[in-house]
């Protein structure tokens, strides 16, 4: 059953659209004034809102007003409304009703009301607001299936303060970490947070690009310009622009290439390969290696003034061994995921099977560990123990 608010000082509206609507089925409760209404609607959740325009006091433009300015903190709180209002008006005041379409009333409707035209409209404004929240649960799963970093240990929130304070920043970051601890999840969570958050996130695996192809990758070419080149295409600067470039395992980007990515952020253009037109590109680059870039300076496998552009802001992000008390998280985030896209029925971990887990070397880290805890659900029964771990991990 939806809830209804009808808010207008004329008693024969009031007592007429309510007579209508709960004819429909609907549960409807009446305002006489403007100020009145706006209480109701904060200590009561409605699915729909009726307001005539003219009133004595507080007027249907204000309540509006003060309804969709409700709705703009990111944070919900008891007094946010968040349902349709549609005004009502006589005659003369539709240009007054368009000026509340435009301040964010779903409709409006006419004096004197219409029976046809009050039930389509209250059919319509009901099915926006239901298509409006499946569209917000829906993205809130889509987001809750995104990166996301699990752990409370001092230091995974070191790594999260760190990507708080920078991510709003344009400053480049080098997330740096052994294999499998999460550093994409830490460039995707700069990239969400940072003013950029609506343009590309670009990724590009540097050591899975044969050297002789990753200039191509990175600044595009022109049709001819190689063996294979049939056509002009942009390449991952180009592709970025407006957004984020995240350059993993930078460590082993050939020097050639190396030359070209200092050129390209310290000039904000690139030029495609068989081309002599420079581009300009407008990205943000974060980049991310498991080596030790000093080490490969001294060995002449990194050139010294690229690495000082990559690392304005350096983030560690600490080993699976270093944050052991973050593997009951992890454990849990793993195991409900999994069993959700397996189909079956979420199981569970008692305390010596996680026990047994932090007492394990975690050289492949998180990934090392989601793969474990998969392996455990598919293979042990519906509570895994010390003894399936055991034999399984």
């Amino acid at each position: 059953m939806s809830k209804l608010l009808i808010i207008d000082d004329e008693r024969s509206i009031r007592n007429t659209l309510k007579e209508i609507l709960a004819d429909e089925g609907h549960e409807v409760d009446v305002a006489e004034n403007g100020t009145q209404g706006l209480e109701m609607a904060q200590n009561k959740a409605y699915d729909l809102i009726y307001s005539d325009i003219k009133m004595p006091g507080m007027d249907g433009l204000e309540v509006l007003e003060k309804i969709v300015e409700s709705r703009k903190s990111k944070v919900e709180s008891e007094e946010s409304i968040d349902c349709p209002v549609v005004m009502i008006t006589g005659h003369g005041d539709v240009e007054t009703a368009v000026q509340a379409l435009k301040a964010g009333a779903y409709d409006f409707l006419l004096k004197p009301l219409d029976l046809n035209r009050i039930l389509i409209t209250t059919k319509n404004a009901l099915e926006s607001k239901t298509l409006k929240q499946e569209t917000k649960r829906l993205r809130t799963k889509v987001q809750a299936k995104g990166p996301q970093m699990i752990g409370k240990s001092a230091a995974i929130q070191r790594v999260r303060d760190i990507i708080e304070k920078v991510a709003p920043t344009e400053a480049r970051v080098l997330i740096t970490g052994p294999n499998g601890t999460g550093k994409e999840v830490v460039a995707h969570l700069i990239h969400q947070q940072s003013s950029r958050a609506n343009g590309p996130m670009v990724e590009v695996n540097c050591a899975a690009i044969p050297s002789e192809l990753i200039e191509s990758e990175l600044f595009g070419h022109m049709k001819g310009s190689f063996t294979g080149a049939v056509k002009d295409r942009a390449g991952k600067f180009e592709q970025a622009d407006g957004g984020t470039l995240f350059l993993d395992e930078i460590g082993d980007m050939s020097l050639a290439a190396q030359t070209k990515v200092l050129r390209a952020l310290q000039e904000s253009e690139i030029t495609r390969v068989g081309s002599d037109k420079a581009i300009k590109v407008n990205v943000r680059v974060l980049a991310a290696t498991n080596k030790d870039l000093a080490a490969e300076i001294a060995k002449g496998n990194f050139r010294e003034d690229l690495f000082h552009r990559l690392n304005v802001i350096p983030i560690h992000v600490p080993s699976l061994n270093e944050r052991i008390e973050d593997i009951p998280l992890l454990v849990d985030y793993f195991c409900e995921r999994i069993c959700d896209e397996q189909g079956i029925a979420v199981k569970t971990f008692d305390a010596t099977a996680i026990q047994a887990l932090q007492a394990r070397e975690w050289t492949g880290n998180i990934r090392q560990l989601r793969n474990v805890v998969e392996r455990l659900i598919i293979l042990a029964g519906a509570k895994i123990t010390k003894d399936d771990v055991d034999l399984y991990a």
